[in-house]
């Protein structure tokens, strides 16, 4: 039985029976495979060259055996036998050089050998067998120290990454870069931390990510090699190389080297796996805000991270001055799927993937008023992914409205609440819109102006209300009243008149909106 042999691959880090086979030197005896051509990427550890009929006793596993069978001619029960203990030894084929003691393949060795699985190749040309010995120790000597050299270079890049104070994301980079495939480092519910590789390949490993999380447990293969992270007895994520197209053994070395750094990273920065879920959330809620990314693109990534997003209603929150921690905290406590990240400003995002037949209004207000008071701003629901983008900047831009001083707000904040404030706040950095600020300001913007600008800020937010402004500012009414002259008579204005109190009400609410 013959079988096509394949071009060798010279990059490949280790030697198999197939790519021995290859060589040129074991080309020029004319090879040919009679058994086991099933099992010709076994890797060679070793040649060995040997008549013994007794050799399995001297192999470990691994050899490919060199032999002219000169002691088995003739004799049907001891060349099965000299197959089976080579089985037994695991040995990784047999040659046999045609000769004086077989000129032809002889059916008993053939046959056992496809009984047992043993690749069993015949040369019909007189070879040299120490050549081959040669040089087939000397590849694989090259190549164990290639591996370690691989192995150092990794460990060195991946060190001085570390003592740079590199982050998270430049380690992988690295470890993408030296492995050739995307890499993706998980938690122990196998929701995904962060990645790195090219962008379009990872979008692939991530948009099939669940069949995939599903599979984490089960042996490796097909270039998916994992290895774990964790340190003083304690197991927190693992990273995955995911479709390593060179060998397995040097796949391990990598993915082991790459673990043994980001367990480092991860002690001498001071961070841990949940500071690194908080990355992985930040990211994807930057990216949904700004729109750089379109959110199609975004979809796996959400998916991976652990976020329902098949049939949802999704909310958009964002919560001025709030404890991502704590935010965190009372999403798990409510049992509400949402990731949390702290975004620019002090902002803080939160976004919420609940059920169609949720309740999303009762549900945004359980989880604001457990806020301590904290005021949160919402986007109105929505249903489709494409549109979560849009809804986290209308949730930006209420809780941007509402850190510039608007009083009396209910405790959840939407678009219909900033009213005024809102349009201003969209129009803050328009030309004419700051000169209209400066120029019914001027009187008062000023350092000596402050206090009265307090008082004015006040006094229009309240309506107007004489007795609320003072009591705000804990002032007697008279001291009051002789405050809002002198504004008055600053700005050239009489507050008591309706237009003009409005039109430095949408000055002053301009002001602020520029100053934060």
């Amino acid at each position: 039985m013959s079988t096509t042999l394949e071009p060798l691959e010279s990059l490949e880090p280790t030697l198999s029976v197939r790519q021995v086979l290859m060589l040129e030197r074991v080309l020029a005896g004319e090879p040919e495979v009679v058994a086991g051509a099933g099992q010709l990427d076994r890797a060679v550890r070793w040649v060995h060259v040997a008549e013994a009929a007794d050799v399995g006793v001297m192999l470990s596993g691994g050899e490919m055996v060199l032999t002219t069978g000169v002691l088995l001619a003739g004799d049907d029960d001891k060349q099965a036998e000299y197959i089976r203990s080579l089985h037994r030894a695991e040995a990784a084929a047999v040659v046999l050089g045609l000769g004086r003691a077989f000129p032809a393949p002889p059916d008993v060795m053939r046959r056992a050998a496809e009984r047992c699985g043993l690749p069993m190749v015949v040369l019909h040309r007189p070879f040299p067998f120490a050549e081959l010995t040669e040089e087939v120790q000397a590849r694989l000597i090259r190549r164990k120290f290639a591996a370690v050299s691989m192995s150092e270079a990794v460990r060195t890049a991946l060190t001085g990454l570390i003592t740079a104070g590199a982050p998270l994301q430049r380690m992988l980079d690295e470890i993408a870069h030296h492995s050739g495939c995307p890499v993706v480092v998980t938690n122990l519910a196998h929701r995904v931390l962060a990645t790195a590789g090219e962008r379009s390949a990872v979008d692939d490993v991530l948009r099939d990510w669940e069949r995939i999380a599903r599979q984490a447990g089960g042996s490796e293969g097909d270039g998916w090699i994992r290895a774990e992270l964790g340190g003083r007895g304690e197991r927190w994520g693992q990273i995955m190389l995911c479709g390593y197209r060179g060998d397995t053994a040097t796949g391990r070395l990598l993915a082991d080297r790459a673990a043994e750094a980001l367990v480092l990273h991860r002690m001498l920065g001071g961070t841990s796996a949940h500071t690194w879920e908080e990355q992985s959330a930040q990211s994807l809620l930057t990216d949904l805000v700004s729109g750089v990314v379109p959110a199609r693109q975004l979809l796996p990534r959400a998916r991976a991270a652990g976020l329902p997003v098949n049939r949802r209603t999704f909310v958009p929150l964002v919560v001025r001055d709030g404890d991502p921690a704590e935010l965190d905290r009372v999403l798990r406590l409510l049992g509400l799927p949402g990731i949390v990240a702290e975004l620019a400003d002090g902002a803080t995002a939160v976004l919420l993937s609940l059920a169609r037949d949720q309740d999303a209004t009762v549900l945004t207000a359980n989880f604001a008023a457990r806020l301590s008071g904290t005021v949160v701003a919402a986007a109105d629901p929505r249903t489709a992914w494409d549109d979560v983008p849009g809804g986290m900047r209308e949730a930006r831009h209420v809780a941007d409205a509402v850190a510039s001083g608007a009083l009396d707000l209910p405790v959840v904040v939407r678009l219909k609440d900033v009213h005024l404030r809102g349009l201003v706040r969209l129009l803050r950095d328009d030309p004419h819109v700051q000169s209209f600020a400066e120029r019914e300001l001027d009187g008062l913007l000023c350092g000596a102006g402050d206090d009265l600008l307090a008082v004015l800020r006040t006094y229009l937010a309240t309506g107007r209300n004489k007795s609320r402004t003072a009591q705000l500012h804990h002032v007697s009414r008279p001291a009051l009243y002789r405050r809002l002259e002198a504004i008055q008579g600053r700005l050239g204005v009489d507050l008591d008149d309706f237009e003009q109190a409005a039109s430095v009400h949408i000055a002053l609410l301009a002001h602020d909106a520029q100053q934060s």
